[in-house]
């Protein structure tokens, strides 16, 4: 880089943490005033902001206001787009109604460092607080950091120290499920799971075994699939080969629909020979044929949820977990008589 367009480049935050002495989320920290960076570190930080000309990031901007009025979101990019958009859209709902804009980060995919770069990338804005709507699985030191000193709230995944959960009792929805089956006389369930990196899947997976245990049966091999409808098709053509098979719990509405069309093209119907239920029920799961048995999870509510449970801030009380309902439709039926 040489020298005139050095002058002409923004001074960054990284200049500050430069001039200062600190790392760059030390300089994040202090202009969100957080109570962890002392007195001193906080004047040094001003010094440097000050000497930098560091004045057109938002988080310096929201120093003089206290508040940058904007909530932080991050999002998986897989996972079932219609549960991804009914989550933002709840989420922007809630946050217009209460006077914030939303800053969304997007990740491609379950990865340490691809994480921590979207928090960063929050927290270098001056968001207020932080929605993360992407499954936990590891937590490292930064991101416990950056949780520690902004609000957040995180959707049924696991939580940071400085986090509380939003949670849909996920073992609850595929125990129920299960038990659907289970009650319209099906002797065994079989399960095309999420993706085992996903709590949300291990946990109705969990449901679905520990139904089954309860009930004298040994659980088959779960099928792991990701969310899509392509996997679920996959899936559906291995259960179509198993004549045995009369009732198959699905992790999610969209593999459902692919399970479905797999078990017709090889000459099974559903719920004559294969009942399905699923869990989520969007929108669709009325209107796919036939009309799909699942365990609701309202998305929009669940997103605006959220942020009332972020701007309670440390409010005491126990955190709320939603209890899943299941819409029972014409995918589910009695078996065949023997």
């Amino acid at each position: 880089m040489n020298e005139d367009t050095a002058r002409q480049r923004q001074p960054s935050m990284a200049d500050v943490a430069r001039i200062a002495g600190v790392s760059a989320q030390t300089v994040s920290r202090a202009l969100r005033s957080s109570p962890n960076v002392n007195p001193e570190t906080r004047r040094r930080v001003l010094a440097a902001v000050e000497q930098a000309g560091y004045r057109f990031n938002s988080a310096a901007r929201a120093l003089s206001s206290g508040r940058s009025h904007t909530i932080g979101l991050v999002l998986l990019a897989s996972g079932g787009y219609y549960s991804r958009s009914a989550v933002t859209a709840g989420v922007e709902s809630a946050a217009g109604a209460a006077g914030y804009a939303v800053s969304i980060a997007t990740i491609s995919e379950l990865d340490v460092g691809l994480m921590e770069g979207a928090l960063a990338r929050l927290a270098d804005q001056g968001v207020d607080g932080l929605v993360i709507a992407v499954p936990l699985i590891s937590v490292t030191k930064k991101m416990e950091d950056i949780t520690r000193d902004i609000p957040t709230v995180t959707l049924d995944g696991s939580r940071t120290a400085g986090a509380r959960v939003l949670g849909i009792d996920q073992k609850e929805a595929g125990r129920i499920a299960t038990q659907h089956l289970l009650d319209l006389g099906h002797r065994q369930v079989w399960h095309v799971s999420g993706p085992d990196e996903w709590i949300e899947a291990r946990q109705r997976r969990q449901g679905w075994q520990e139904c089954l245990e309860a009930a004298g049966i040994e659980a088959p091999p779960p099928l792991e699939g990701d969310w899509s409808p392509g996997s679920g098709y996959r899936q559906g053509q291995i259960i179509a080969m198993i004549p045995e098979v009369t009732a198959v719990f699905v992790a999610s509405d969209e593999m459902a629909f692919g399970v479905i069309r797999a078990l017709r093209e090889r000459g099974r119907s559903v719920p004559e020979d294969v009942s399905i239920v699923s869990v989520d029920d969007i929108a669709l799961a009325a209107f796919c044929s036939p009309p799909l048995t699942a365990v609701k999870q309202d998305f929009f509510a669940y997103g605006a949820a959220a942020v009332t449970l972020l701007l309670q801030g440390d409010a005491e009380g126990e955190e709320p977990v939603s209890t899943p309902t299941l819409s029972v439709r014409s995918s589910t039926a009695p078996p065949r008589p023997q």
